[in-house]
């Protein structure tokens, strides 16, 4: 071993002996200093050493002085020096981005190399958000790492994934972050460009997504992904136009209500049993019925594009909101209504009151709601 070195065992067995915080974090800097300019002439062996040596001046340091902001800026400088270096000694890269205190892991977590994914995998699964969103920064992220973070469900670290195009996603954890794109159209479009989003689960966004979302997503779509988006875009348009629009055959289920109304058996519950089944014409022809109007109001309310013109029939019935849910959901064969607009139409419902209502629906049948697609 060189003078150097001695003089630096020197100084840490004094440091230590002497119980210094100060003196700690001084010989601390001064031993990664050393490292970092030696580190590419130094075999493992050596390297260990070094580590045992900054592994001792961290555990004195954490012992009797963590509390003082002079530590932990010192450990954080330590961290912030060793991540870069490829050689760095693991156990204390280890040690260092297991840390609670995100300035002291972040680096580590963020930029070394000497973490495996088991290390990262460990650590998403039991550290707080912060370490998480350090950790969705990395250049590159295999599959199981991106599993294990997207599976704590933080938006902040699925909004940072999303935008890492060294981060690897698998099926299942697009369908995380799909769930929470449908209230939160940033998430949606971030998602939605991403070159290995399945186009499976991309039609299935674009399905869910609102206009603004779909027009703001193809704003954004890189050239080589454009067409497709384009493509998908209109697909889904069209089969919401196609299940809201297509020709159907109402006599049965005319035959069906008035059964059910002579029995006195057509009530709220009658209508859900329907609109859970996706029975499309027995739900129009039973909410009319409920509503004291007819199914020449009801069919356009329920083919158009815009929700909120079937609130009136449902208040005037007198639907609980859940029954309004599942009458908005049967217009569409596949699908739900997505929950921003669930959100947005339930406060236009409690708002809605029964006379209001009752007043639109008598001037609806005098002349039926416009415009609207074609009649069924």
């Amino acid at each position: 071993m060189s003078d150097t070195n001695l003089s630096i065992a020197d100084e840490v067995e004094a440091a230590v002996k002497a119980g210094s915080s100060d003196k700690c974090c001084e010989t601390m800097r001064r031993v990664a200093a050393l490292f970092s300019m030696s580190v590419g002439n130094l075999n493992e062996e050596q390297v260990t050493l070094f580590g045992d040596v900054l592994d001792r001046l961290i555990n004195t340091i954490e012992l009797r002085a963590l509390a003082e902001i002079g530590a932990k800026v010192a450990l954080a400088e330590l961290s912030a020096q060793l991540a870069p270096i490829a050689q760095a000694p693991a156990p204390e890269v280890r040690r260092l981005a297991r840390h609670d205190e995100i300035s002291i892991a972040g680096p580590m977590l963020t930029e070394s190399a000497r973490l495996s994914p088991q290390d990262l995998v460990e650590i998403a699964q039991s550290k707080g958000e912060p370490h998480l969103l350090a950790i969705s920064s990395r250049w590159w992220l295999k599959e199981i790492v991106t599993d294990a973070l997207l599976a704590r469900r933080f938006k902040s670290v699925s909004h940072r994934l999303m935008k890492n195009p060294g981060a690897r996603i698998s099926p299942a954890g697009f369908a995380i972050v799909l769930a929470q794109a449908e209230t939160d159209p940033e998430l949606a479009v971030e998602t939605g460009i991403r070159v290995d989003l399945p186009a499976e689960l991309r039609n299935q966004l674009l399905r869910k997504a609102t206009e603004a979302v779909r027009t703001r997503l193809l704003s954004r779509a890189p050239k080589h992904l454009f067409e497709d988006i384009r493509k998908a875009i209109f697909a889904a348009s069209a089969s919401a136009k196609r299940e809201m629009s297509g020709e159907r055959d109402f006599a049965a289920a005319s035959h069906l209500v008035a059964m059910l109304k002579v029995e006195g058996r057509l009530d709220e519950e009658a209508l859900c049993g329907f609109a859970r089944r996706r029975r499309y014409e027995e739900t129009v022809i039973a909410l009319a019925e409920l509503s004291e109007s007819n199914a020449e109001v009801v069919r356009p309310l329920m083919q158009s594009l815009q929700s909120d013109g079937i609130l009136v029939p449902c208040k005037v019935a007198n639907l609980g909101w859940q029954s309004v849910t599942l009458v908005l959901d049967c217009r569409f064969s596949t699908g739900a209504t997505g929950p921003d607009e669930l959100a947005r139409l339930k406060g236009q419902y409690a708002k809605l009151t029964a006379a209001e209502a009752r007043r639109l629906l008598r001037l609806w049948m005098i002349k039926p709601p416009s415009p609207a697609p074609r009649s069924h």
